[in-house]
């Protein structure tokens, strides 16, 4: 049974590269009077995040990128959440059972309210999975082998009724924000109320800049923060000097270099996690079948070109291990179905007898989609032209048309930089996402860059409907090394979780998923 929330209350690259050379808004609340100190500094009561991506919504119908969940989470709610340990624990619902294959009983927890005092209704959640079904380009949508149907049963309980069975449905719950009916749309939303611990009172979605105050009307246990000021930091380096300066409390997904400048100094501690988040360079499996990245020899061949112990050595100084499968083997059903091997002789010998003495490349991706991106792309392009391959980078920043160039919408590709994580820690749910495309999804470029086999996708689709666990994990194993075969990436790695911070703040309990529970934070009033 699904545990209850209530019943708890500087760079490297120019060493890399010479070890290569010689080797190879939701709806605004009354503002706030200023939280900081004249300083700039955050005041007694409040706590300042610097994030490394732009948090352009509080929803996550198309975005839930890790960091964003600490936040998203802190406005909005689901009837589930995942824990630390990558379990489902009750929050808007108090009782969630499966009843029979195919039904699941939930019954919303009593009380619940949304911040400007209204109650949580049943159609509020048959409202929000028709909004997220409805999303083109849904990273949500994936997750789900299919929709399931509410039905009512009075003003507190209803059954989520599917077709086939989803054994693990109150995991995937867990993705689906509740928000009032009337105001739900099928899109990120800029407006609207939540029941989270905390309400917005300010808002730049632009900037990515967001103020959170208390919320007075919330149904748990009060926030120990009065305030909470949330920045977009794209650059690394001013996010440390804004630590170690105290203008910042928290700063996420930081690169080993700026661990060690910040370990060990008066009033600033940093805090590990295992990930759960698969890094990769995945192929663009929308090339047309005349192209040579169709053929899976040629996409087998480049791998052997990527040094990847240099760059997780020498770049993420082992703050990530390189992939021995499609997923991280942390995940529930993971199984082990091969590793990356570095061959550069290999590489060129198999690219000459395919006829490919000159393959040009195109690698794309967005600016802080993992640590140390740029070192790490600079260095790739590096490696493929040892073998004879010329490779181009195109970087987006954030904020940019990135996902349209993803959807096949825009400019053409080969290779894409992209992190995809696994909110609910099963193997199942990152396969039903990444490697579970089919046609009709297709059509509406919501499968993973146009990874669609059929077979794969069959094997896939039966684990997610097997209630023996023991089965459903052979069936997911089956399908790892199936995906194995296809070669997806051009090399992958599973990055550890990693955030510095003031130490006059506690309660912080980093989760595999690169995310905490805000309400948890605490201020000890040292500096």
């Amino acid at each position: 049974m699904t545990e209850s929330l209530a019943d708890r209350r500087l760079s490297r690259r120019s060493m890399l590269k010479s070890s290569l050379l010689f080797g190879a808004g939701l709806a605004i609340a009354p503002a706030m009077a200023s939280c900081a100190t004249p300083t700039g500094r955050p005041g007694p009561t409040t706590i300042s995040l610097g994030l490394n991506r732009a948090l352009n919504t509080l929803d996550n119908k198309l975005l839930q990128y890790d960091a964003a969940l600490t936040v998203q989470r802190a406005v909005r709610q689901a009837l589930t959440e995942i824990d630390a340990d990558l379990k489902p624990r009750l929050v808007l619902a108090d009782q969630f059972r499966l009843v029979d294959p195919t039904t699941w009983y939930v019954r919303l927890r009593p009380g619940i309210r949304y911040s400007d005092g209204s109650p949580v209704e049943v159609r509020d959640v048959a409202t929000a999975l028709s909004m997220y079904s409805q999303v083109n380009g849904s990273f949500v949508a994936g997750f789900f082998p299919e929709w399931p149907t509410v039905e009512q049963i009075d003003d507190a309980s209803f059954t989520l009724r599917t077709t086939r069975p989803v054994p693990v449905l109150d995991y995937l719950m867990s993705n689906i924000l509740i928000t009032p009916a009337a105001a739900n749309k099928p899109e990120d939303l800029s407006g609207g109320v939540g029941t989270g611990p905390y309400v917005v009172t300010q808002s730049d979605r632009g900037q990515g800049t967001y103020t959170l105050a208390r919320n007075e009307n919330y149904w748990g246990a009060a926030p120990h923060v009065e305030s909470v000021r949330v920045r977009f930091m794209p650059d690394e380096s001013s996010r440390v000097v804004a630590l170690r300066s105290g203008e910042i409390d928290v700063i996420d997904s930081i690169t080993p270099d700026s661990t060690d400048q910040i370990s060990g100094l008066a009033g600033v501690a940093v805090q590990h996690a295992d990930g759960v988040r698969l890094n990769q360079l995945f192929y663009n499996f929308r090339k047309p079948p005349s192209s040579p990245m169709a053929d899976a020899r040629v996409r087998r061949a480049l791998t052997y070109a990527i040094d990847g112990q240099s760059l997780i050595d020498n770049v993420m100084q082992g703050s990530a291990t390189a992939s021995r499968g499609v997923i991280p083997l942390s995940l529930a059903g993971a199984v082990e179905t091969g590793s990356y091997t570095y061959d550069p002789d290999r590489a060129k010998s198999e690219l000459r007898a395919l006829g490919l003495d000159d393959l040009r490349v195109k690698i794309i991706w967005e600016s802080g989609e993992f640590a140390a991106d740029t070192d790490i792309m600079e260095s790739v392009v590096q490696m493929l032209s040892a073998v004879g391959v010329n490779a181009v980078l195109q970087q987006f920043e954030p904020g940019g048309d990135i996902a349209q160039w993803r959807q096949g919408k825009a400019g053409d590709w080969d290779i894409l930089g992209n992190g995809y994580p696994s909110p609910t820690g099963l193997a199942l749910t990152i396969m039903q996402g990444m490697y579970a495309g089919t046609a009709a999804k297709e059509a509406t470029r919501d499968t993973y860059h146009g990874y669609v086999f059929p077979d794969i996708t069959k094997t896939i689709t039966a684990a997610s409907e097997e209630v023996d666990p023991v089965r459903r994990d052979a069936l997911l194993a089956d399908a790892q090394r199936q995906i194995w075969a296809t070669c997806p990436c051009l090399w992958s790695f599973v990055p550890k979780a990693v955030l510095g911070r003031r130490t006059r703040i506690d309660g912080i309990n980093l989760r595999p998923t690169n995310s905490y529970d805000l309400a948890a934070v605490t201020l000890n009033g040292n500096a």
